[in-house]
């Protein structure tokens, strides 16, 4: 039996933040009733690579059910009234205030059911000057600086992912989780309500830590801003690595090991971690050199030896080809797609994978 078997689940969702959230309490045996519009959720539209269909929305709503609703009509609101009735959660995204307009405000909802657990996921909150503003994964690492500390020297960047969706999602569901543990003891639901901008703000706080306290991060690629040496590094023939020195006992093991010179660990440039970020430019220079001395399997297995972390730096060819990918498969309506799986395991569970679904064919209202 999975841990949320029994569950209701009522999902008025669409794009990536929310559907991460349900699609977690899915894979946890809740039963998930996704509320698209008669046109569906837009995501089904961004992409074509899984099938023929959106690699987000195939991701993102295994094991969902789907219902169409015009949530503008006296039916389909009637409709939405029955599902929220018997649910145990409630999940949306809409913008702020627009369920409440549609007559399911979130607090009276709540009255009248108080072990119901709602969850309202928008840009900015329910309150406040930007309330009302749009918000978007990409806006949100631009409003919150996240782009600041992202990319090369010359220009800010884009993390690579849906990083603020994916993380809001996640905070979704923690917080959906907490609230239905305390139910379980108190028979209280609760009413939770999280911003995309809170949760990076939130993720923010070492870099906007570091600003307040006089040291402005800067972008530094592959580089960690903190710590060196932390970065890639290319050997003679071979894709670049990635090395990390944590501790000054691991220095001075690179040092003897890799570097060929153990006095380097007691010279005063480079023997602590402040000191070698003082002296990144020279610290950089070494590792450099002694990386250019060796192909990357010699490399790797000096590093090894030396116990150092690293890394290879790889491509989606690389993870799709790395010996560590586990996957799950799930059927479509086009047909199964494999894709890797979520990262938690219950020991001696093999868990089942519910379909992505179609849209369904008639609208209610």
């Amino acid at each position: 039996m999975r841990p949320l078997e029994g569950l209701k689940v009522v999902a008025i969702e669409q794009a990536v933040a929310a559907p991460f959230a349900t699609s977690r309490l899915a894979d946890a045996g809740a039963r998930v009733i996704k509320v698209e519009r008669p046109e569906g959720d837009f995501a089904r539209g961004y992409d074509d690579v899984a099938r023929g269909q959106s690699s987000y929305f195939v991701w993102l709503n295994r094991g969902k059910e789907s219902v169409t609703l015009d949530l503008a009509s006296e039916a389909g609101r009637a409709a939405m009234a029955r599902l929220v009735e018997e649910a145990d959660v409630l999940v949306q995204n809409l913008k702020p205030g627009a369920l409440a307009r549609l007559g399911f405000e979130p607090a009276a909802l709540r009255r009248a059911n108080p072990r119901l657990v709602t969850c309202s996921i928008s840009g900015y909150g329910e309150a406040g000057p930007m309330a009302q503003r749009k918000a978007y994964d990409l806006l949100i690492q631009a409003e919150s600086g996240l782009c600041s500390i992202t990319g090369g020297p010359s220009e800010p960047a884009r993390v690579g992912i849906s990083i603020v969706d994916i993380a809001t999602g996640a905070t979704a569901y923690s917080a959906i989780l907490e609230a239905l543990i305390r139910r379980g003891i108190t028979g209280e639901g609760a009413q939770i309500e999280l911003s995309m901008f809170d949760v990076m703000a939130d993720w923010l706080t070492v870099p906007l830590l570091n600003h307040e306290g006089g040291r402005p991060p800067k972008r530094a690629g592959l580089s960690h801003p903190s710590i060196a040496p932390y970065g890639a590094f290319r050997p003679r023939t071979g894709a670049p690595i990635l090395i990390s020195i944590q501790s000054e006992r691991e220095w001075s093991r690179f040092c003897d090991v890799f570097l060929g010179d153990p006095a380097l660990a007691s010279d005063p440039r480079f023997a602590t971690n402040l000191a070698r970020v003082t002296h990144r430019e020279a610290t950089d220079a070494l590792v450099a050199e002694a990386f250019a001395r060796h192909d990357a399997a010699t490399a790797i297995e000096l590093l090894q030896k030396a116990g150092i972390a690293l890394a290879s730096v790889n491509d989606m060819a690389g993870l799709s080809a790395h010996p560590h990918l586990r996957r799950i498969t799930v059927d479509t309506p086009n047909g199964p797609v494999s894709f890797p799986a979520p990262g938690a395991r219950f020991v001696g569970e093999e868990r089942a994978y519910g379909p992505v679904p179609a849209l369904a064919a008639r609208s209610r209202g």
